[in-house]
C-alpha cells in the first residue's frame, strides 16, 4: 500500500503546529501498514463512495483508496473540512 499527498495536503499539514501534524501522519502511516485491517478512527464518507475520513482529536484527513494506493486529499478542524 502506498501513501501519496495532494498539494493542497501538504500545505495544509504545513499549517498545522507540529505535534498535531505528526498525529495525522502517524495515523495514515499506521492505516496503510494495517491495510486491510479497520482501524476505529477511520469511517467512510457518507455520499462520497471511496472517500474516507480519519480522525485525530479536532483534526480530519480526508483520502480516497483507489487499487493499492492511498491518496490524501485534504487536512483540516473538524467543521472546516467538510466546506
Amino acid at each position: 500500500m502506498e501513501l501519496i499527498y495532494e498539494p493542497a495536503a501538504l500545505r495544509d499539514l504545513k499549517g498545522l503546529p507540529k505535534a498535531d501534524a505528526k498525529r495525522i501522519m502517524e495515523a495514515l502511516r499506521l492505516v496503510v501498514d494495517r491495510y486491510p485491517q479497520r482501524q476505529s478512527f477511520v469511517t467512510e464518507m457518507q455520499g462520497a463512495p471511496g472517500y474516507w475520513r480519519l480522525r485525530k482529536g479536532d483534526w480530519r484527513a480526508i483520502y480516497r483508496q483507489t487499487g493499492t494506493t492511498i491518496e490524501v486529499i485534504r487536512i483540516g478542524k473538524r467543521g472546516e473540512i467538510y466546506e
